[in-house]
């Protein structure tokens, strides 16, 4: 096994990669694409790599980067995803509340799970929810397929969480 990779469950068949870490964060291949534009002598073939990175303890975010060979294109996307980091509140593993989100028609229902459950989603979802450091999180999508389009749902949901705390702090009330 390469050092790179973790295993066959990170591996998609259809293009995933692995997963490296560099200092606190790791970060996920999730789609390499492969694009071919039709020139005089042939084809000429361009990739668009999709990563997710994460510390693992509630801080994740996603990049999307095109280059004319594949490993551009991933180190272009991880500093991308660099960029976008957003910070994610876990309590005990699992997220606080039910959320939704939304990019194109990919449509990202996240729900809370007991300890022990795991991470019941797709590749693309469970990228994200692993990177961001959740162990048990039901999850289900609807409409679109599209990898790009659920790490952004994904992540949307992820945003729209908030911890008792927080909505205290917000509504300026105590909820007991």
């Amino acid at each position: 096994m390469n050092p790179v990779s973790t295993g066959s469950r990170d591996r998609d068949s259809r293009g995933g990669g692995g997963e490296r870490a560099t200092g606190e964060f790791a970060e996920k291949v999730v789609k390499v694409r492969r694009c071919a534009t039709v020139v005089k002598g042939g084809r000429r073939f361009s990739f668009a790599g999709l990563v997710v990175v994460g510390n693992g303890r509630g801080k994740v975010g996603c990049g999307y980067a095109k280059a004319n060979e594949v490993p551009p294109a991933v180190e272009k996307a991880i500093k991308d995803g660099m960029k976008n980091l957003i910070e994610v509140p876990v309590e005990s593993g699992t997220i606080p509340h039910r959320v939704e989100g939304t990019s194109g028609t990919a449509k990202v229902i996240l729900l809370p799970a007991s300890p022990g459950t795991g991470i019941i989603a797709g590749a693309a979802v469970r990228a994200v929810c692993e990177s961001a450091g959740i162990h048990d999180v039901l999850t289900k999508a609807h409409g679109s397929t599209n990898p790009v389009n659920l790490v952004k749902a994904a992540l949307e949901a992820l945003k729209q969480l908030r911890t008792k705390a927080d909505v205290e702090r917000l509504r300026g009330v105590s909820l007991s």
